[in-house]
């Protein structure tokens, strides 16, 4: 069984080379992932929907800032909102942002790992 038969019909929806348009909106999407708190917001997110309080707690951020940068992520679409009596819940409305954040997390430790690395080998020197 090939790997592409494990795709949903949806993948086959994207043009194999990305056009204009997915580059302008990939850019915009890593520009939103750009900033820290932004992130560390969508990263608390991964492990499942939370409320602002608990947004707030994960991130370290103060409340205003942190509902400032939940209202731009759901402008851009990034995550979904819904009412628990008067709390908002916040979700990822896509797997594929779940996974986007994991990977650059994981560039990041090979970043780190690479670099103390080569302060372990500048110090022998």
């Amino acid at each position: 069984m090939s790997a592409r038969m494990h795709l949903s019909t949806a993948h086959h929806a994207h043009p194999r080379t990305p056009g204009e348009e997915q580059f302008a909106l990939a850019a915009e999407l890593l520009a939103l992932l750009g900033d820290r708190t932004r992130l560390t917001l969508l990263h608390a997110l991964t492990a499942g929907e939370a409320d602002v309080t608990t947004l707030t707690e994960a991130c370290g951020a103060a409340r205003p800032a942190v509902s400032q940068h939940l209202a731009r992520l759901r402008l851009a679409g990034l995550v979904g909102t819904r009412k628990e009596g008067r709390r908002v819940v916040y979700s990822l409305r896509h797997g594929h942002l779940r996974r986007l954040v994991g990977e650059a997390l994981k560039v990041a430790d090979h970043r780190l790992a690479e670099t103390a690395a080569e302060d372990a080998t500048a110090a022998e020197s």
